[in-house]
């Protein structure tokens, strides 16, 4: 099942896609939880499927022209991993981490599909990094690894936009990655029983205007997604919603001679396989 965040008289709600068409939930089933992160804690993905799949004419819209956002707006906690794929930590001149590096995301840094990544009037060092993302449907704490994925609920696709030079100005990222407005995350969740356990094995690809910047295969993480769980799980209670970016891999612009920054009228691609393609444009604060 994929589902949908979307903007709808200047409220989010959330349809389940079917092909060009999305079965607004709002109108197919009122009584359910009208955000993604509600279904999740609420266990009522199977009932979100029953409604969609008895829904009427009337609660179908066309996918297209929707208004996208981020599939989960607001997050318990937004985790990322940094230098998760053996090459990009190379060519940042880094050791290959013995665990994982892990920094946190803002809320007010995420956009959906669609949207403009925001270029700040006081850095004009704006790279890509495309990932696959893990939602979290259920509760864990201290989970091994064989019990890790039971608790990921499905997947998405983010791109990590970094200001490099506020990046690395201290040892800790925090600054340089949680700019407003850019964190493109969408366009869809897809839950885990569309796509391999652990989303292993998927091409992912970043294009900046068409052109191949990342090409690489999510068998390639350092700390695959189940791994990446249970070391999170060992110190803080994971919930439904939380959002865990896995990495990015090499290719990314800052390593490039000469460097490659995204600028205003750049469009990014991201497209993972059996997920899908997340597109945005590249626009000057205004």
């Amino acid at each position: 099942m994929r589902i949908v965040a979307f903007e709808k008289n200047g409220h989010a709600t959330i349809g389940v896609r079917d092909n060009e068409q999305v079965i607004d939930l709002s109108i197919a089933s009122p009584d359910l939880p009208q955000t993604l992160r509600g279904l999740l804690a609420a266990d009522a993905l199977d009932a979100a499927g029953e409604a969609a799949a008895n829904a009427g004419e009337a609660a179908r819209v066309a996918f297209e022209g929707l208004t996208l956002l981020p599939p989960i707006q607001d997050p318990p906690k937004f985790l990322c991993i940094g230098r998760n794929y053996a090459e990009h930590a190379k060519e940042g001149g880094a050791k290959v981490p013995q665990y994982p590096d892990i920094f946190m995301r803002s809320r007010l840094s995420m956009i959906g599909a669609g949207a403009p990544i925001i270029r700040p009037p006081i850095s004009d060092k704006l790279d890509f990094e495309g990932e696959l993302m893990a939602i979290i449907g259920k509760t864990v704490h201290r989970a091994n690894e064989e019990r890790a994925l039971d608790a990921v609920a499905g997947y998405s696709i983010f791109n990590d936009a970094t200001l490099r030079d506020y990046q690395r100005r201290t040892g800790q990222w925090t600054v340089g990655k949680n700019f407003d407005g850019t964190g493109p995350f969408g366009p869809e969740f897809v839950t885990a029983d569309e796509l391999p356990r652990g989303c292993i094995g998927l091409k992912l690809q970043t294009r900046l205007n068409g052109e191949v910047m990342q090409d690489t295969n999510t068998s390639d993480m350092v700390f695959n997604v189940a791994f990446a769980i249970s070391y999170l799980s060992q110190a803080m209670t994971l919930e439904p919603g939380d959002l865990l970016a896995t990495g990015t891999p090499s290719g990314v612009g800052y390593a490039r001679t000469p460097p490659v920054w995204m600028k205003p009228g750049d469009m990014v691609e991201i497209e993972i396989e059996g997920i899908g393609i997340l597109s945005n444009p590249i626009a000057d604060e205004s």
